[in-house]
């Protein structure tokens, strides 16, 4: 299954790309063997200044054809990392072929678009800078493909 993280704005050089290209290297090495990734992130950028609805527009523009979607927003479902393995399993099992991770810009994401939402899945009650989110998702992918393979470290 691969995955797509669709997200507003560009992620610059510095501690954040960091992170997120050390994660998404990890998840595309331990997920291979599990039938998940590769990983393509799709940044969109609104230079026109239209707001949530001029967001969304670009981030369709970038979902992949048939895709599962699932929106990052903060009325989604708060899971555990276990759960999230499992539902990413679920889905791979199940025969998705891509699914879509969608992260709004500072303002969120367009109810439009959040409409079109397979799921929906929230990091806490708390919001978070949507560039930190992408950091937080690309961890979440390498924790739930390292508990599904099995890791020591994530057993019961």
């Amino acid at each position: 299954m691969r995955v797509h993280i669709c997200a507003v704005g560009r992620l610059r050089s510095g501690p954040e790309r960091d992170l997120l290209d050390d994660y998404l290297s990890r998840f595309d090495k331990t997920g291979r063997a599990l039938g998940l990734g590769p990983v393509t992130v799709h940044e969109v950028e609104d230079r026109k200044g239209g707001g949530m609805a001029a967001e969304a527009k670009l981030l369709e523009g970038v979902l992949p054809k048939g895709a599962m979607i699932c929106s990052m927003d903060e009325r989604g479902k708060v899971m555990s990392s276990p759960d999230f393995s499992q539902a990413l399993a679920v889905r791979r099992d199940s025969g998705v072929s891509d699914l879509a991770f969608i992260i709004g810009g500072a303002d969120g994401i367009d109810p439009s678009l959040r409409g079109q939402a397979d799921f929906s899945i929230s990091f806490g009650k708390m919001v978070w800078p949507h560039m930190l989110v992408r950091v937080m998702l690309s961890e979440q992918l390498y924790r739930a493909a390292s508990i599904l393979s099995g890791s020591p470290y994530h057993r019961a």
